[in-house]
């Protein structure tokens, strides 16, 4: 039985389409910078918000209408929930997915009986994979709903949570190396602390290490192969997180010998929070070899909390798909929409219209950054503000030679500094328009 029997597979019609169940720009075998889109891309559904979103927010109950879900905890709910998932990304011709372990299985009475129930999911989630070719972008555990994580869960004060956090991870990588998954990521949700008064945020951040250790110890004896992912994050919901943005993480990562196995997932309704760019958040990753996924959404400006939209504007995504192609792409990480429809948005048929638009988004971000590099037209504002330093002193400088001695001496003898050059910053922003 189809849960979206109006729905046929979403095809590529092209730029003059109407037709609001195809895509206008996202042609999955179009080759940009010799790689398809697709592979570009990477797509990945959340079943998080996607399947399992009630709506409710912090004013109001849930209004979604999801009419294959029974609205209990069971088991039967829980894997027939997997089959309208997969019939739902492979109409959308998404290749992959993601899902924290209480998004596809619930909790049962103790330790044991949660670790059957998602073998018991896990079964289902194996056999549509599959059928349908659509692969596991990455698994994670929610470390941060249950009353237990109140105080955190790997940098709680209490030891018996961290216990526990561990046994949950464990079986998640179990379960995510079962199901192929490409990546391992790591939410810190409450990973952090309300106030200094009553913490010790050494041991905490000294335990937080530990537990990665663990991981990576773990994942080596069943040989899970994946990149593991830390996503930054601040504020939200502790009022001081230790992954607030992407700086902050990989010097954590560096301090305590971590770099070997774990990247970044980055999320643009984070480095929002985070009063960063995406753009920038990217590129710092980047740079420092620790660009490893993305989450694709966006925040609204205008409420400055966490809003998960899903991203429409043409500019964020050609400036994130700048970011991707300048570091080399995205995989073995992928595109995953971690965006939910709006409150208002309750018809399942919303879920289409919301991941076509954002695919398509991303699909003509993904052309006009390739059009961008192609022409060199950033790239050659940029060659020539810093031309001064591919000779004469400035080479000295970047290669060694040159000392706060031999400066003060070239001084001395040239008296002032060369002129600036204007940085033609709205020159450069009428470039960007042009190409959009």
């Amino acid at each position: 039985m189809t849960a979206f029997p109006e729905v046929e597979k979403i095809r590529y019609e092209g730029p003059q389409s109407d037709n609001p169940l195809a895509y206008r720009w996202y042609n999955e075998d179009e080759t940009i910078e010799g790689k398809s889109m697709k592979d570009h891309l990477r797509f990945s559904v959340v079943y998080w918000h996607t399947f399992r979103g009630s709506g409710a927010d912090p004013f109001g109950v849930g209004t979604m209408h999801r009419p294959w879900d029974d609205g209990t905890d069971s088991v039967e709910n829980a894997r027939n929930r997997v089959r309208v998932a997969f019939e739902f990304m492979e109409k959308l011709g998404a290749p992959y997915y993601a899902f924290h372990d209480r998004d596809v299985a619930p909790e049962g009475t103790d330790l044991a009986d949660t670790n059957r129930i998602f073998d018991s999911v896990a079964e289902v989630l194996e056999e549509e994979q599959q059928r349908t070719g659509i692969k596991l972008l990455w698994g994670t555990a929610n470390m941060f709903t249950h009353p237990r994580y109140l105080h955190g869960a790997a940098t709680s004060s209490n030891s018996d949570v961290f216990a526990y956090c561990a046994a949950q991870v464990k079986k998640a990588l179990e379960i995510t190396q079962a199901l192929g998954g490409e990546n391992y990521v790591f939410w810190g949700g409450r990973e952090g602390y309300q106030t200094l008064y009553n913490t010790d945020m050494k041991r905490e951040l000294d335990h937080l290490a530990k537990f990665f250790h663990m991981a990576v110890d773990y994942a080596k004896e069943i040989g899970f192969e994946g990149t593991f992912l830390i996503e930054p994050k601040p504020k939200e919901p502790t009022k001081h997180q230790y992954d607030s943005d992407a700086a902050a993480c990989i010097n954590f990562l560096r301090a305590y010998d971590l770099t070997d196995r774990f990247k970044l997932n980055i999320e643009t309704n984070h480095a929002t929070l985070a009063g960063h760019t995406m753009m920038h958040e990217l590129d710092y990753a980047g740079i420092q070899g620790m660009l490893g996924s993305i989450d694709a959404n966006t925040g609204d400006l205008m409420l400055g909390w966490d809003t998960d939209q899903f991203p429409t504007d043409i500019y964020l995504t050609t400036q994130i798909m700048l970011m991707l192609l300048k570091h080399g792409g995205v995989a073995p990480g992928g595109v995953n929409f971690d965006a939910k429809v709006r409150r208002e948005s309750f018809d399942p048929m919303d879920l289409f219209h919301a991941h076509i638009g954002g695919m398509d988004a991303f699909a003509r971000g993904l052309k006009i950054a390739a059009a961008i590099r192609e022409d060199n037209a950033l790239g050659k504002f940029v060659d020539q503000r810093y031309s001064s330093w591919d000779h004469g002193i400035g080479a000295e400088i970047e290669s060694g030679k040159a000392d706060f001695k031999s400066l003060e001496n070239y001084m001395l003898e040239k008296g002032e500094v060369a002129a600036n050059e204007s940085g033609r910053q709205e020159l450069i922003e009428n470039v960007v328009n042009y190409y959009i």
